[in-house]
């Protein structure tokens, strides 16, 4: 899900925003959005899921749409040059950098503040399930990794 979510920042942040780049930032939403059901089915199976759980998933999940649908409103010239099904310039398919580069220093924020805030949390979540399958696995109630 990080990287459903990721690499459209990435390359939204770092690229020219084209059909190319909206087309990839929908997909991921739309692969975010699948892969964000498939993990509460999962989840809701396992164990209790709580209300606020769900909300705050629920808001995770809009996410990368609600960016891609405000990247398109911001760059309206790159949909209408999308619809028109390729039929524009071959350059509408290829990613470049942005005209105008983000300073490094912005960038290195927007990095950071992605290891501290999404990075770190998944991962501290990861191991506390990798240490509670282990502690049911011990407990006979299940596979061990």
């Amino acid at each position: 899900m990080m990287t459903e979510a990721g690499l459209p920042v990435a390359v939204g942040l770092t690229a020219k925003i084209n059909p190319l780049v909206l087309s990839l930032m929908g997909g991921a939403a739309v692969a975010h959005g699948a892969t964000a059901l498939w993990d509460v089915t999962l989840a809701t199976r396992e164990r209790e899921v709580r209300p606020v759980e769900q909300h705050i998933h629920s808001f995770l999940e809009v996410l990368p749409l609600t960016a891609a649908a405000f990247t398109a409103c911001l760059h309206w010239e790159a949909v209408r040059d999308g619809l028109r099904g390729g039929k524009g310039a071959t350059d509408d398919w290829r990613i470049f950098p942005k005209e105008r580069l983000l300073p490094t220093g912005y960038l290195a924020s927007v990095a950071a503040a992605v290891g501290l805030f999404v990075a770190l949390p998944y991962s501290e979540e990861m191991l506390r399930c990798l240490r509670a399958r282990r502690r049911k696995s011990l407990a006979g109630g299940g596979e061990a990794l």
